[in-house]
């Protein structure tokens, strides 16, 4: 890396991805299952499962900038970073911030509770179900139906605080987030970095992918 003012990329085409279609899924989901359209919320519940798996796996082995590792590290910076921000004081960061790291951790969680419960749920009649219901009991699939609910009100408000955040950044520090997320690049810090997807990798996710998805729709 060296000193410039390039416009770097920051963020890989599939982390880019990852999250507009996440964007998009959740509102789908929420009015599928309101509206009763459970076929619908199924194919996108499992669409769902396919990319927060991709994404966890993406966090071991993809570009640095989407690699967990990294971002756990960035954690010890975290009382400094929020008492520079308490002043006024912001640096754009290459990747995520220590409170971006926060909120991809929790999101992350939400989103795997939501998908992992909802694959075994099961409604009061036990007419709808989530593919995995079947090597579960009733009683549990309709406990894990409740925490699906409650799960949701909660991953409803770390949303909200997500997109209060970038507001915050926005229109307090300047920092527009939402447009490296579209583009991947900033021009805005300090270093020049080449963040390349490297094929292997994606090609062993996906991989890995496409035999869970195949292993969950055929449980049966």
């Amino acid at each position: 890396m060296t000193p410039g003012k390039a416009q770097n990329i920051v963020w890989d085409w599939t982390i880019r991805l990852f999250h507009w279609l996440i964007v998009l899924a959740i509102p789908l989901l929420w009015w599928t299952a309101e509206e009763g359209m459970m076929d619908w919320h199924r194919r996108l519940g499992l669409t769902m499962f396919t990319l927060i798996l991709f994404r966890l796996i993406w966090g071991l082995v993809g570009t640095w900038t989407a690699r967990f590792m990294p971002m756990v590290r960035r954690l010890k910076s975290l009382p400094g970073y929020v008492r520079d921000l308490l002043a006024r004081n912001h640096k754009p960061s290459f990747g995520h911030s220590p409170i971006g790291t926060l909120s991809v951790f929790a999101l992350l969680a939400a989103l795997t509770i939501q998908v992992g419960t909802g694959l075994f749920s099961v409604d009061v009649d036990g007419l709808e179900s989530g593919p995995l219901a079947i090597l579960i009991s009733f009683k549990i699939g309709r406990e894990l139906a409740d925490i699906h609910e409650l799960n949701f009100d909660i991953l409803i408000i770390l949303i909200a605080l997500h997109i209060a955040a970038i507001a915050v950044y926005r229109f307090v520090f300047k920092d527009n987030l939402v447009k490296p997320m579209v583009t991947g690049r900033r021009s805005d810090i300090d270093t020049v970095s080449e963040i390349r997807v490297r094929p292997v990798a994606l090609l062993v996710s996906v991989t890995i992918v496409a035999i869970c998805l195949y292993a969950v729709m055929n449980a049966g």
